[in-house]
């Protein structure tokens, strides 16, 4: 018999497979290692117990001013960026209910990369200098992922959204936002195309404390809201009748959860790029290490995807120094082979 943990309240409760939190408490352990070999990693190497020490402000201060200033931020770019995606796909497979959904699959994450594409080729002059601060760019390629998704469900009501129209929908705007993203980078100056191609691949590289702090309020705000929701999105996995039966709003829920699908990857995308199969491997990688429940699924997900990108950072940089890499290749290299093993798998 399976045990479990139960967190009860009168609002909600949370289940959780024992063998589960186990599986999740020894990814937490994986995704710190990674985080500390990332960091120590680089022209100058720093053992992890001397990135550990740093981190807790002994050690050589100049050990602690490379890892706090320059290191760490983009590290923990890295990892929000892949928690996010891999968040977003486990929602989206969850309502969609097909197992090839995630945030590029539908055009979210193609909204985002038109959008900050946009801003790159229309407000650059003749001498490829913009006419608006860099800063601005994150916020063209959030406002595009919302727009898309306000697209996805408008375009798929019909008496209500189901899972087989909003997927099909999105796969037509992904398709639509790819074409007029070439068009835009065609119509721009060399030298954005260029920037652009480097962004949509996905990549952290110069990133800050400031990108930091912009992104994670959008992460841990969307923590409380999945932790509420967790319970209903499960019943979803069973059918809209029962769901319906359950006293569950299914369209009302299927457009919240595509808003916190959003707000993930608008924000994650937003910082990192668009970086592609993350929020497709994520989720499946976590599925057959917890199972279907998303009580376990969520945080599973959010680490393994958060490993991911830190890992294909790290070999980014590091592989064919001193050329860097966008980590988009990596976990399009890895990602691009396991989506063909899907398709042949749900034939």
């Amino acid at each position: 018999m399976r045990k479990y943990w139960v967190i009860q309240r009168k609002s909600f409760s949370y289940l959780i497979d024992k063998k589960t939190m186990f599986a999740i408490i020894i990814l937490t352990m994986i995704a710190l290692l990674s985080i500390l070999i990332s960091i120590g990693v680089g022209e100058l190497y720093i053992p992890p117990l001397e990135v550990f020490t740093a981190l807790i402000g002994s050690g050589l201060e100049m050990n602690q001013m490379i890892i706090t200033e320059f290191r760490l931020p983009r590290v923990l770019v890295a990892f929000i960026a892949g928690a996010s995606l891999a968040l977003a796909g486990a929602i989206l497979q969850g309502v969609i209910r097909n197992p090839l959904a995630s945030p590029d699959m539908v055009g979210i994450t193609g909204g985002a990369g038109f959008a900050a594409v946009a801003f790159l080729t229309l407000f650059s002059d003749d001498s490829n200098n913009l006419l608006l601060s860099m800063n601005y760019m994150p916020l063209f390629a959030f406002v595009g992922a919302t727009i898309v998704a306000f697209l996805i469900y408008a375009l798929a009501w019909k008496d209500g959204v189901t899972p087989i129209r909003l997927i099909l929908i999105g796969i037509g705007l992904m398709a639509l936002f790819q074409a007029l993203t070439t068009l835009m980078m065609l119509m721009g100056p060399i030298y954005r195309a260029s920037q652009a191609t480097v962004w949509l691949t996905g990549t952290v590289y110069g990133t800050s404390w400031k990108e930091v702090k912009a992104m994670l309020p959008w992460f841990l705000g969307m923590l409380p809201i999945l932790i509420l929701l967790v319970r209903r999105l499960n019943i979803q996995g069973f059918g809209d009748d029962l769901t319906t039966v359950a006293g569950i709003s299914v369209h009302r829920e299927r457009f919240m959860l595509l808003m916190v699908c959003t707000a993930l990857a608008g924000s994650a995308v937003a910082f990192a790029g668009a970086m592609g199969f993350v929020g497709l491997i994520g989720p499946h990688i976590a599925r057959r290490i917890t199972g279907s429940s998303f009580g376990g699924l969520f945080p599973a997900a959010a680490l393994i995807g958060g490993i991911m990108v830190v890992l294909a950072d790290l070999a980014g940089r590091t592989l064919f120094s001193p050329l860097e890499v966008p980590a988009g290749v990596f976990t399009a290299a890895i990602g691009a082979p396991y989506f063909i093993y899907l398709l042949f798998k749900n034939q």
